[in-house]
């Protein structure tokens, strides 16, 4: 496990007096990202749909809380928005993958995925932004996915959901320029990161594929990765520290890669 200590810059805390909103922080990338803007100075609110984990998670770091909810209840969605106060870093992390083909993708896997992935940081964005706009300052980081901008067979609603989350950061940001103030809106598109998200796609990808787990990594998860290694957790969290920053206002409606090189093919 990485602490928040081993993740801070330079004993820097260029975050402090900001409150983050970071979802999925229970593990894998969120919990990186959460780590990090709280050695940043931030104050985070971790939230996940488990509270057992964010208990464990938040002891000890300065200010930090817990909120669990269902993203993927739309009532949920508006109670954690409301429960968690002023936010001035709102990190849209959580997410769940399912890998069929299209043909027998389960209706209701699809409806999920799409509420968790989509539908949830539209409406945390909607309840949050207009606090920002009244204090001239926010940042908005969707955390999508290369699959935002190309797409792999048998991941219909995780692609889906992904494109659809760069068309929402890239309208939002438009909107907020508009709006003036110090505020951006962007996404981070890595491609594969050690995480258990990633951990359970291989059992998937073996079952469909018929090939052993042991191949699936290598010969499928980055088959178009010009580097052949798993992104870690950390390094998708610094990309998000450095979003957040004041010099990064120019990013605005980016969609910033950690790809290995899958797209300079």
């Amino acid at each position: 496990m990485v602490g928040a200590s081993t993740l801070r810059v330079g004993g820097e805390t260029p975050l402090r007096g900001k409150h983050a909103l970071v979802t999925g922080a229970a593990s894998g990338i969120g919990k990186a990202v959460a780590q990090h803007l709280s050695s940043l100075g931030a104050r985070v609110t971790f939230s996940d749909l488990d509270p057992a984990p964010l208990a464990v998670l938040t002891d000890g770091l300065d200010g930090a809380g817990a909120i669990a909810a269902d993203l993927s209840d739309p009532v949920q969605v508006e109670r954690l928005a409301r429960d968690v106060g002023r936010v001035d870093i709102l990190v849209n992390n959580a997410g769940l993958q399912h890998v069929n083909p299209v043909e027998s993708f389960e209706v209701e896997k699809w409806d999920r995925l799409l509420a968790v992935m989509l539908t949830a940081p539209f409406l945390l964005i909607r309840s949050l932004i207009p606090a920002m706009y009244e204090r001239g300052w926010g940042r908005i980081i969707n955390v999508a996915s290369v699959h935002g901008l190309v797409a792999s067979p048998y991941k219909v609603a995780y692609v889906s959901a992904k494109h659809g989350l760069l068309g929402l950061t890239k309208t939002v940001a438009l909107e907020a320029a508009a709006r003036g103030g110090n505020i951006s809106v962007t996404a981070v598109c890595p491609s594969y990161v050690r995480t258990p998200l990633v951990e359970m796609q291989i059992v998937d990808q073996a079952r469909i594929r018929g090939i052993a787990e042991s191949d699936v990594v290598e010969n499928v998860l980055l088959e178009r990765n010009a580097v052949k290694r798993l992104i870690e957790p950390e390094e998708v969290a610094r990309a998000v520290g450095f979003l957040c920053a004041d010099s990064a206002w120019s990013m605005t409606g980016a969609a910033m890669t950690l790809d290995a090189g899958w797209l300079a093919h």
